[in-house]
């Protein structure tokens, strides 16, 4: 019985030590806040931290593919008898390459320089049919930029309008993807450079294989977490130049590589991007999950890209300044040595009925054109993302060139992008096994007083058997009177005998 007792009250002391830890722990926010900090000093990009390797040398591949869009009635469409009519054709996909290299500490270590190479392998197993043989109708674009140049000109205009009869050059040209890509040597190019100082060679990635972007300078986050691998200078200048306020040449976030771990669903994130020459932002879409992790969804919403009456803000990008387009768009001849140049999504996905009417061909589909990145929100790292954009190139009338006279003003698509990166299985592993870690430390004071509420439990059992014992112990002991002789008990009357009835032991 005693020790019974000794059990109960250890068991009651135990339980209550407990609860009291557990709830203080839990009260005060000890692990998580232990947790938290021993992330933040983990997540920079200094040496030995957990994420600097990976961010100098991404393991996961990321892919290129690139989509043409092949017009099929070019003579009817200069005629002025028919809409543009294009067929997507694609993708022609390549393993992207991007490792980071000359990378350098400045400042005292604060922050941390580099340089960005990319280089790309073709994969046929990924691709629908072979770029050195595929070809492809479109917008014939140094023709279209040296028409733009001269169409002002009364001496220039002629003298580039008789090069191109001789060449047989018009406002669409037949070439294979590799050439539309990687560049070829153009004729008319050729023939300009005999009185200026021009590049010859065309192609939408001409020297881009094996080529950076310039210098970035980015912030380590060993400071304040939320800089975590954000900009702080590009070719050294810490703003742009392109544009008209300070708004638009404003850089601002991370170049997409890198984002600050704990991220908010309230919070908008801004990513620079030098392919669109701007920033941009995006917000919280919904919550989704890449191989086991939990994730926010991320992507740009139609405001990054609207007019002018539906954002104000992105009046300093109308170019040049006054002149502005529609939603969806974005003029970047500012940064595209003057050639008329369109960016968008794909589809003109977010853009204005008015410019995916005029093509057809075109059907904007959010889960095919929408660009969006996935973040688990704990490590900021990403687990999956879809970089999306198409270009297009402003075809017009221009009165010196009379084969344009039956132009309207038409943004016409001539290829988009998408760039595409899945964490790979062995990064998902670690990712894994860290949130794992995290959550169970994080969750340890409920652990412990989940612990200490089950000791309670076993503590009131063992009353209620205690209490059991006692009274079934009272309820079997009987009681019998014992007669002696016939003389004692005349003499001494009746006595009661207790007999205490034996029970085998516990």
């Amino acid at each position: 019985m005693m020790r019974r007792s000794c059990c109960v009250y250890a068991t009651g002391i135990i339980a209550t030590h407990l609860l009291i830890v557990g709830i203080a722990l839990m009260v005060a926010d000890v692990f998580p806040r232990l947790i938290t900090n021993k992330l933040k000093a983990e997540i920079t990009l200094t040496e030995g931290s957990k994420v600097f390797d990976s961010w100098k040398n991404p393991p996961p591949p990321v892919f290129m593919e690139f989509f043409f869009f092949n017009v099929t009635n070019s003579d009817a469409f200069l005629a002025g008898k028919e809409k543009p009519h294009v067929v997507e054709v694609g993708p022609y996909t390549y393993r992207e390459y991007r490792p980071k290299e000359n990378v350098t500490f400045v400042e005292e270590g604060t922050k941390v320089a580099a340089y960005t190479p990319k280089s790309f392998v073709f994969l046929p197993e990924r691709s629908v049919g072979d770029p050195e043989l595929d070809l492809i109708t479109t917008v014939n674009v140094p023709a279209v930029a040296v028409m733009n140049k001269a169409k002002d000109s009364f001496m220039l205009a002629p003298m580039v309008k008789v090069w191109m009869k001789s060449l047989g050059y018009g406002l669409f040209t037949t070439r294979s993807i590799n050439e539309l890509l990687w560049g070829y040597e153009d004729k008319l190019l050729k023939k300009v450079s005999s009185f200026k100082k021009v590049e010859t060679e065309f192609g939408f990635m001409l020297n881009k294989n094996g080529s950076h972007d310039g210098e970035f300078v980015y912030y380590t986050g060993e400071a304040d977490y939320m800089d975590y691998g954000r900009v702080d200078t590009w070719k050294g200048e810490s703003k742009l130049s392109f544009w008209s306020s300070n708004y638009s040449n404003a850089i601002k976030g991370s170049d997409g590589s890198a984002f600050h771990p704990y991220l908010t669903r309230e919070e908008r994130l801004h990513v620079f991007t030098p392919d669109l020459c701007r920033s941009i932002y995006m917000e919280f879409e919904k919550d989704v999950e890449v191989k086991g992790i939990p994730a926010y969804r991320f992507t740009p919403p139609r405001s990054v890209l609207a007019s002018v009456e539906e954002n104000p803000d992105n009046e300093g990008f109308c170019s040049p300044p006054g002149k502005c387009l529609g939603s969806g768009v974005l003029k970047v001849a500012v940064c595209k040595k003057d050639v008329p140049v369109v960016v968008s999504f794909p589809h003109f996905y977010l853009g204005d009925a008015e410019y995916y009417g005029a093509i057809e061909g075109l059907s904007p589909v959010r889960e095919h054109h929408q660009t969006y990145v996935d973040l688990n929100p704990t490590t900021g790292i990403m687990v999956r993302a879809s970089k999306r954009a198409q270009f297009n190139i402003i075809l017009e009338k221009m009165h010196r060139f009379d084969f344009t006279k039956h132009l309207n003003t038409t943004i016409f698509p001539m290829f988009f992008l998408n760039e595409t990166v899945v964490i790979d299985d062995a990064s998902a592993a670690r990712v894994n096994k860290l949130l794992m870690i995290t959550n169970i430390a994080s969750n340890f004071p409920i652990f412990i007083i989940g612990l200490g509420g089950l000791l309670v439990i076993v503590l009131l059992i063992l009353i209620i058997r205690l209490r059991r014992r006692k009274t079934t112990a009272k309820e079997e002991t009987s009681y019998s009177p014992v007669n002696a002789k016939a003389e004692d008990n005349m003499k001494n009357g009746n006595y009661v005998g207790m007999t205490p009835v034996i029970t085998e032991q516990s």
